[in-house]
């Protein structure tokens, strides 16, 4: 399996090559020349699979640079249930008939990046250790890919981590997973700006071919492709525990920022997986669903981007969005490379009334949104029609799943985040405090490292370089 720029301008390179280069060299993202595809016969003889044995069958289909049994032996590592708390790893919770959540939420840091997360780290330990390279590590966050990173990779040999988040704009508990750590591979910046400003610095960096070479950067965002893939076994997992053969379709419904999470079920869908609907749910920064409503992407500024009570998805900029243009035109890559010069230069593109609109249907994507006063029911309505607590981010997931959802088809709604992590809300719909894992009692009050810093690709550049002489 080899893997080229949505933009063109990558010679094909392996797994591994692109599992520590995040960017490709072009400004593009990488994407495999073909997907894999399963059959139903394979779906079938998954269905007994342990979570680590499916992950295994899912993802030797990507990292075929890797040895079968060293790629084995590193995703048993990964998926236990010493770190993710259950040895179903994602256990399917149903709601009423055709109505599930799945569970993605019980790794260490308490949200669904962990179950990417927490292979990356092993996968980069193992592939710098073939050459005892280094790599650092440089990130954005919105609220929980950086502590699913920091905790992931904390203590790794050869790895540093810098992880750029909005200054002041994370839940209380989300800043404390994070800026508590004390670990000295780990550095949290706190960007004067939003998730946004942070996101388009680790861009700069990365495009910053000599900066990058000399420092090894690498990334852990959603553009990083191992990332991604790691994110497409939970897919096949949801569909094989509501399904009893591969006849049967299922949908998803997913809460949606920046376009990773749902890129994975858009893969798994490509890759034959068999999916009916992929419901994307987005808050009051609603750049994805008007695009999928109307056609036009329409990138919003830094001050047009709201603060709201599902702080991970307060994104206007979706990086990972980029991989469905480039299916979506055919996987033309200049047409791919025209549009994103559009985001860049003119905020923005229009495909309303074109073909490229037209064929969306196709790919089986419906949106909708919610706000603030939808999730604070939504939260209420679930805890007391079905005695389950959801966060304020699954709770848009299943707010816009019950508007989309066709009720004769199974919809699987993705828990992003437990409840513990957004506290104020859940006080807000349940008039009392969520409950919380005891080894998180009063992680507010731990002492917190951290830099506040402008958003300058200057200064973080600076700061990079002084702390990895």
């Amino acid at each position: 399996m080899q893997y080229i720029s949505t933009r063109g301008g990558m010679a094909p390179q392996t797994f591994s090559q692109v599992l520590l280069s995040g960017l490709a060299p072009d400004g593009g993202l990488a994407m495999c020349e073909t997907y894999p595809q399963v059959t139903g016969a394979e779906l079938d003889a998954w269905r007994k699979l342990s979570y680590a044995e499916l992950a295994f069958e899912v993802i030797r289909k990507f990292a075929t640079d890797i040895p079968e049994a060293d790629l084995k032996s590193i995703i048993q590592k990964t998926y236990t249930e010493a770190v993710f708390g259950t040895a179903d790893i994602t256990p399917v919770k149903t709601l009423a008939p055709n109505l599930h959540v799945l569970a993605l939420s019980n790794g260490p840091t308490l949200a669904f990046k962990d179950m990417a997360m927490q292979l990356l780290g092993n996968l980069f330990e193992y592939t710098l250790g073939k050459t005892n390279a280094q790599l650092n590590i440089l990130g954005a966050t919105s609220g929980d890919t950086g502590s699913a990173a920091e905790y992931a990779m904390r203590g790794k040999k050869g790895i540093k981590v810098f992880m750029l988040s909005p200054h002041e704009k994370m839940s209380p508990f989300q800043t404390a997973q994070m800026f508590s750590l004390q670990d000295p591979n780990i550095f949290n910046i706190a960007v004067k700006g939003v998730f946004d400003d942070c996101q388009d610095m680790v861009k700069a960096v990365s495009n910053d071919h000599s900066f990058k070479a000399n420092h090894q950067i690498g990334t852990v965002n959603s553009i990083n492709w191992a990332r991604v893939v790691a994110q497409v076994v939970y897919y096949f997992k949801g569909y094989l525990a509501v399904t009893t053969d591969s006849s049967q379709k299922v949908s998803f419904s997913v809460p949606s920022g920046n376009f990773g999470n749902i890129c994975a079920g858009h893969i798994a869908r490509q890759m034959g997986l068999p999916i009916d609907k992929l419901i994307l749910a987005t808050n009051e920064n609603d750049v994805l669903d008007e695009f999928f409503r109307t056609g036009v992407y329409r990138v919003r500024s830094s001050a047009e981007t709201q603060q709201t009570s599902s702080p991970s998805m307060d994104i206007s900029k979706a990086s990972n969005f980029e991989r469905f243009i480039f299916d979506l035109t055919g996987r033309d890559a200049k047409q791919t490379a025209e549009l994103f010069r559009k985001v860049d230069q003119e905020g923005g593109f229009d495909l309303s009334g074109t073909e490229l609109f037209a064929k969306i249907q196709s790919y089986g994507f419906v949106s909708g949104r919610s706000s603030h006063d939808d999730r604070v029911k939504t939260i209420k309505q679930v805890w007391d029609t079905y005695g389950m607590e959801v966060d304020t981010h699954t709770a848009d997931g299943i707010k816009v799943a019950l508007e989309k959802r066709d009720p004769a088809v199974p919809v699987l709604c993705l828990e992003t985040a437990l409840p513990a992590k957004f506290e104020a809300t859940m006080i807000e719909a349940l008039g009392r405090k969520p409950a919380r894992p005891a080894a998180y009692e009063n992680i507010e009050a731990l002492p917190q490292r951290f830099e506040v810093m402008d958003a300058s690709v200057e200064q973080i550049q600076a700061f990079i370089d002084q702390h990895t002489r």
